[in-house]
This record gives structure tokens, sequence and C-alpha cells, in this order.
């Protein structure tokens, strides 16, 4: 017997083929701009938010997108297609600017 177990609503069930499910079960996370409850959706998006901020983009690496703020050492880096903006890029820009940003399930 090979499978996934999963639990939920509390009933044990195996899942023979985990990849079909998967869908229904995973959330996918999302970028959250709090001032105006807009759903982050592309780079370009993002880069306007984050230059109201006071950020400014750091081209230092042609392989990422990268952000900085003059009045701190951080450095925001993303990976150049927006496709490839997973959930620990998006705790980074929460964690660098928490009045602004949240990551939600979508």
């Amino acid at each position: 017997m090979s499978g996934v177990w999963v639990f939920k609503n509390g009933v044990v069930r195996l899942i023979e083929n985990p990849a079909n499910e998967q869908s229904s079960t995973i959330r996918r996370k999302v970028l959250l701009h709090v001032p105006t409850n807009e759903v982050i959706t592309s780079y370009e998006n993002l880069e306007r938010k984050l230059m109201s901020l006071g950020w400014e983009r750091y081209y230092d690496d042609p392989g990422l997108l990268q952000f900085h703020k003059r009045s701190s050492v951080d450095l925001i880096s993303l990976p150049k297609e927006f496709g490839r903006f997973k959930s620990m890029h998006m705790y980074d820009i929460v964690v660098k600017n928490r009045e602004s940003f949240r990551v939600v399930d979508m």
C-alpha cells in the first residue's frame, strides 16, 4: 500500500495518488498590500508599492530583482520571474514592511 495518509476533519484516509488531490488540500499563499487591501499579482505592482515605502531598485545581480532601503541594511531579493515568487519571498517582504504587507491564504 503506497500513498499519503491525510488527516482531515477528524478522519484519516489514504490517498494513493496525492498529485491528483493535492490542489484541493493545499492553500495558495498570496501577498496582500494592507492599506489598499490589494493582492499583489505582478512585480510591477509590487515595485510601485515598495517604491512608495522608500525602497529603491538595486541592480547588482541581473538574475534577481532586488530592492534596498537607504535608511537600513535590508535587502529584498526576489527571483526574476514572478511565477517563481514563493511564500518565503512574501514573508521576507512582510518582515521588512510589517504595516504594509501581509501573507494570506487565497
